[in-house]
């Protein structure tokens, strides 16, 4: 299995080259390198990533190069995180919006039925603090409708 390590405090100014030299003594161990830079400049974004084949490797290079100097800067070196998305991001989202994006600026979505509001309001539920005021105002709204 392999394992991902952030490398991290890398000068603005790193070249790709400079990057891989410092992973060459681990060259045969290694699944890949690779560092991250912004898309409009080109230029490093302080941080980049290796791929190390076992959990031994890993913690050997973690060992031998976290705070060596690199372009007068001490790397950081540690095993990356796993990616993961927000806990409730998929299920909070309201069913029929799109995912990652926004509506216009100026416009409005608003449900032309109650049914419609009751079932995506059904999927989320009320902070908890604010569920006594929340019962009180749907009380105020079921005497509304039944006395009009």
């Amino acid at each position: 299995m392999s394992i991902r390590l952030y490398v991290g405090n890398l000068s603005k100014d790193l070249e790709r080259q400079e990057f891989e030299n410092v992973f060459a003594d681990f060259t045969a161990d290694l699944v890949s390198v690779k560092l991250i830079a912004d898309k409009k400049t080109g230029k490093c974004r302080g941080f980049g990533f290796v791929t190390v084949k076992t959990d031994e490797k890993a913690d050997e290079v973690v060992e031998k190069l976290n705070g060596q100097m690199l372009a007068e800067l001490p790397i950081k070196i540690e095993k990356a995180l796993p990616r993961t998305k927000p806990e409730g991001e998929a299920e909070a989202r309201p069913s029929g919006e799109p995912s990652g994006k926004r509506p216009a600026k100026g416009s409005t979505r608003k449900s032309s039925t109650p049914a419609a509001a009751a079932s995506t309001s059904a999927s989320v539920q009320p902070d908890p603090r604010w569920a006594g005021e929340l019962e009180k105002l749907k009380q105020m709204l079921a005497t509304q409708t039944t006395s009009s």
